[in-house]
């Protein structure tokens, strides 16, 4: 695997920071596009909440939960928070910023994750990718969330809308 999508998987936490600030600069939020936003922003979150209450980190192939559906539902509900932040920033160059900055992290992300995932888990990751995973199912688990650290993403997310709905309030003024 190229080492620079090694690196940009390690540094999305970072440009994550530096595309936030961009977004938010940009932002021009009514409180309509930043209900719809929310309430998309919010789905996402759900699935990742969701995905985080089944996922045994590095620990085995997951199966259970959405992971039944989808190969990567935490970045599919990373790609529905970030579409509720441009549809809530109301701005056509915020949302080409979250765009690129969620079409390059998470496809380094995802390279380097199946990589780890497949070097480790060997055939048992193939089979899963397949779609003929035996991997238990299992119950949803809120410790399962609080391990996986979830909580930040909630915060964060929470911290962005409350910006945006600080902006909005402001341009009423």
């Amino acid at each position: 695997m190229p080492d620079m999508w090694r690196r940009l998987a390690r540094l999305r936490v970072p440009l994550g920071f530096v595309a936030g600030v961009l977004v938010l600069w940009l932002a021009r939020p009514t409180w309509s596009l930043l209900a719809l936003g929310t309430v998309v922003a919010c789905a996402g979150e759900g699935i990742r909440v969701w995905a985080a209450g089944h996922l045994e980190k590095s620990r085995e192939v997951t199966g259970s939960g959405p992971y039944r559906w989808f190969r990567h539902p935490l970045y599919v509900g990373s790609a529905l928070m970030g579409a509720g932040v441009a549809i809530a920033g109301n701005s056509p160059v915020a949302a080409a910023a979250i765009s690129l900055y969620l079409a390059v992290t998470m496809t380094a992300a995802i390279r380097t994750e199946e990589a780890f995932l497949r070097a480790k888990f060997g055939p048992e990751y193939d089979a899963y990718c397949r779609g003929a995973s035996r991997a238990p199912d299992r119950p949803f688990s809120v410790a399962r969330v609080w391990r996986n650290r979830e909580y930040r993403a909630v915060a964060g997310m929470g911290a962005v809308f409350a910006i945006l709905a600080v902006k909005a309030l402001l341009a009423r003024g």
